[in-house]
């Protein structure tokens, strides 16, 4: 039985090391290697260097070698989703490009409160079923991590109902799933009390429950006007905070005010930020909380895009994530969300890619992933091409041929 397994060789490999985390990157400053290998052992990379001086001392090595030309860079890694979900939001869609409101609609039943009632009526079962389908989606797409919030089912039952689902997920796909609570989503419409109140019986009877249970470390909100204000939510984060969760917030998508508290309660991300200004950008450059630019949700909704090149050449740090829900954001393609919002935002290609890998990594305080480096996570795609600009110049047509995770093929296009 072999103990080491070596992949290769790439015509190209791009494994985002010597990158800072914060501020803007040249292309320039990407390291590329030419037919590499990566050498690993128990799903961790031992090496990258030579495929042929690899290959050379190949003692216990299986080797894995590829035919034609490819270019390598680390796994995807989505910071921002909502897949576990039940129903549709289509005539949500129709009626937001028909020139209707977001009021509007939620006035004729549709908005966030539908997709609750739907996924209230879905049985735990059924949201596995549809959430390791969407899982295994991404994979295919190259995102071998993405973060899975709850916030669909708003009371503590249904919370824990989708967060079950999501665990349980977990253990059915080959991508990694990180679990978020997102139980302060919105007022729930049937709760009878104020949002003071609902923020009080989450936080005193769920909280207890993810620590536990271990069904997520991760707390978010979504501080809107529509949702809860900036002095509401902070009793809530402050009580998360003291349980030893980690922060992340819906900021600044319609109006400002959520960045403010992102920072103040040393958020690992501020996610939206279309509606961001120069105080809000500014803030979160000087920051240590991750700006998630989600440019699905600017598609979906057709408004602007979040500040990206601002926020990068103020000093931030910038994720770009794909929101993927039933609402605002339905299309769920990371690679090609990252690629459209590259070029409204002016990025290179070195900054898009950052965002989708380690920065995004950051905003998921995974210090294992994102890079191609000895003690990585093995997770790694594959594009059929000698040149790896090409990934991007085709705006997210042009898709992993093959994907590894923890070393192991899961996905072959060929297969």
């Amino acid at each position: 039985m072999y103990r080491k397994k070596l992949i290769g060789p790439f015509r190209q490999l791009i494994p985002m090391t010597g990158l800072a985390l914060k501020g803007a990157i040249a292309d320039s400053q990407l390291t590329i290697l030419e037919n590499a290998g990566i050498l690993i052992k128990d799903g961790d990379i031992l090496a990258i260097s030579s495929f042929e001086d690899l290959a050379k001392n190949s003692e216990d090595v299986e080797i894995q070698e590829l035919k034609g030309n490819h270019t390598c860079i680390p796994g995807l890694i989505d910071a921002h989703t909502h897949i576990c979900y039940g129903g549709s939001r289509a005539k949500d869609y129709a009626m937001r490009n028909a020139g209707k409101t977001y009021l509007e609609i939620a006035k004729a039943g549709g908005g966030i409160w539908d997709t609750v009632t739907q996924t209230r009526k879905a049985s735990k079962e059924a949201l596995i079923k549809s959430t390791t389908k969407l899982a295994n989606r991404h994979l295919k797409n190259g995102v071998t991590t993405l973060e899975v919030k709850s916030g669909y089912g708003l009371s503590v039952d249904e919370e824990l109902k989708m967060l079950h689902a999501i665990k349980e997920t977990n253990s059915l796909v080959a991508a990694d799933l990180i679990p978020t609570c997102l139980a302060a989503h919105m007022l729930p419409k049937d709760y009878d009390g104020n949002q003071e109140a609902y923020l009080a019986e989450i936080s005193t009877k769920l909280f207890p429950i993810l620590k536990e249970q271990r069904l997520a470390n991760r707390i978010d909100a979504f501080v809107e006007e529509s949702a809860f204000s900036a002095a509401q939510i902070a009793p809530y984060f402050e009580k998360a905070k003291a349980m030893g969760f980690d922060i992340t917030v819906h900021a600044d998508q319609f109006s400002t005010s959520g960045s403010q508290v992102a920072v103040d309660f040393g958020a690992l991300s501020a996610d939206h930020l279309e509606a961001s200004t120069e105080t809000e950008i500014n803030l979160l450059a000087k920051s240590d909380t991750i700006a998630t630019a989600l440019p699905g949700a600017s598609l979906g909704l057709g408004c602007g895009f979040t500040p990206a090149r601002q926020l990068l050449d103020a000093g931030g740090s910038l994720a770009i994530a794909s929101d993927h829900n039933p609402g605002s954001a339905p299309m769920g393609d990371l690679l090609t969300q990252a690629s459209i919002l590259g070029a409204f935002e002016k990025l290179s290609n070195a900054e898009v890619l950052a965002g989708i890998t380690f920065r995004a990594a950051a905003a998921l305080k995974l210090n294992n992933r994102g890079r191609l480096a000895k003690g990585y996570h093995a997770d790694f795609i594959g594009f059929h091409t000698d040149y790896y600009q090409e990934i991007l110049y085709n705006q997210g047509n042009f898709k992993p041929c093959m994907v590894w995770k923890n070393g192991d093929l899961v996905f072959d296009k060929h297969s």
